[in-house]
C-alpha cells in the first residue's frame, strides 16, 4: 500500500471536467461519477471509490455499452476509473490519475465473485504463452474493435498474446489494431486510455503511436525476448567488471572505482494539482 493523500479524498473538486498533468502523475477537477448501471454495462467494485472520470470518459463508457448492446455482445463489466480527484491510488494502478483511463473485464463472473481478480477468466495460458481457445470468441474481437474505433481513444492495453492473436485473426479493416498495445498483465481485462479532451489545456498526452498495425512489436514482451535481454545485460555487466579489474591491475596505487548512485526522480505534481491537496 502507498501513503498517498489522493486516496483520502472522497468527493470531486467543483467545476467543469478538466484533466491536469500526465496519466501517471496528474489529477482531475470536476470529475463525474459513472452510474452503477447503464445500457450494456455494470460498474463493479464500487467499494474502491474509483468510479470517477472526466465527463468525456463517462460519456465514452456509456456509449460503448450501448453500442455493444446493439451488437448483441452482452453486458460488459467496468472496473476502475479514477479516484474523486484522480492522483495516485493507495494500491494498484500507477496510472488512472487523470480520469481518462478505465478497465473493462473480458469475463462476467457471478456478483459475489467480482471483488478478486482470480475469479475473472484469463484469455491467456501464460505458462505456454498461448491464447485459451475456448475463451477466445468473435465477441472478444468485437468488443476490442468497437472500443478502439472511437476517435477519443488514445490506446488500449492488452497482454501481448492477445495482441498477437488479433494480428493473426483480423484479416480486413485492420486500422484499429494500431491502438491495441501490448503491456504487462492485462490478460483478464483491457485498459482503455482516452486522449486529452478539449478544454484540458494542462493535460499531457502520451506519445503518438507509429503508423501501421503494430503487429510484431508485441513479441518484445514474450518470455523468450525477456530472457534474451536479461542474458545480454548480464554479459555486459560481466565485461564491465572484467574491464575495471584490468584497469585496476595496471595502476600503481589502485583505488576503488566509485560509481555515483542514481538519484530517484521525485515526481512533482502540477501546481494546480498541488492546490487540491
Amino acid at each position: 500500500k502507498r501513503n498517498t493523500p489522493w486516496a483520502k479524498i472522497n468527493k470531486p473538486a467543483p467545476g467543469p471536467s478538466e484533466a491536469i498533468g500526465g496519466y501517471s502523475n496528474g489529477c482531475i477537477i470536476g470529475a463525474v461519477s459513472l452510474p452503477e448501471k447503464g445500457r450494456g454495462y455494470t460498474s463493479i467494485r464500487r467499494f474502491r471509490n474509483r468510479f470517477y472520470g472526466h465527463s468525456t470518459l463517462v460519456d465514452y463508457l456509456k456509449q460503448l455499452g450501448a453500442r455493444l448492446d446493439e451488437q448483441g455482445v452482452g453486458e460488459i463489466l467496468i472496473g476502475d476509473l479514477s479516484q474523486p480527484q484522480g492522483g495516485l491510488m493507495g494500491y494498484g494502478h500507477r496510472s488512472h490519475q487523470l480520469g481518462l483511463d478505465a478497465d473493462i473485464w473480458f469475463s462476467r463472473p457471478k456478483k459475489g465473485k467480482r471483488a478478486k481478480d482470480e475469479y475473472f477468466q484469463s484469455l491467456v495460458d501464460r505458462k505456454n504463452e498461448l491464447i485459451v481457445r475456448s475463451r477466445w470468441t468473435s465477441d472478444v474481437i468485437k468488443v476490442l474493435k468497437t472500443a478502439a474505433s472511437d476517435e477519443r481513444v488514445s490506446r488500449i492495453f492488452v497482454h501481448w498474446v492477445i495482441k498477437h492473436q488479433l494480428c493473426r485473426d483480423v484479416k480486413e479493416d485492420r486500422d484499429w489494431l494500431r491502438k491495441i498495445r501490448a503491456w504487462w498483465g492485462h490478460h483478464r481485462h483491457f485498459h482503455v486510455r482516452l486522449l486529452c479532451p478539449k478544454g484540458s489545456k494542462d493535460c499531457k498526452n502520451q506519445g503518438s503511436i507509429k503508423a501501421g498495425d503494430g503487429c510484431g512489436a508485441e513479441k518484445w514482451f514474450s518470455a523468450a525476448r525477456v530472457k534474451a535481454r536479461k542474458k545480454l545485460a548480464a554479459e555486459r555487466r560481466k565485461k564491465r567488471r572484467e574491464r575495471l579489474a584490468r584497469m585496476t591491475k595496471t595502476r600503481k596505487s589502485p583505488k576503488k572505482t566509485k560509481f555515483p548512485k542514481k538519484k530517484k526522480r521525485k515526481k512533482t505534481y502540477h501546481p494546480r494539482c498541488q492546490e487540491l491537496l
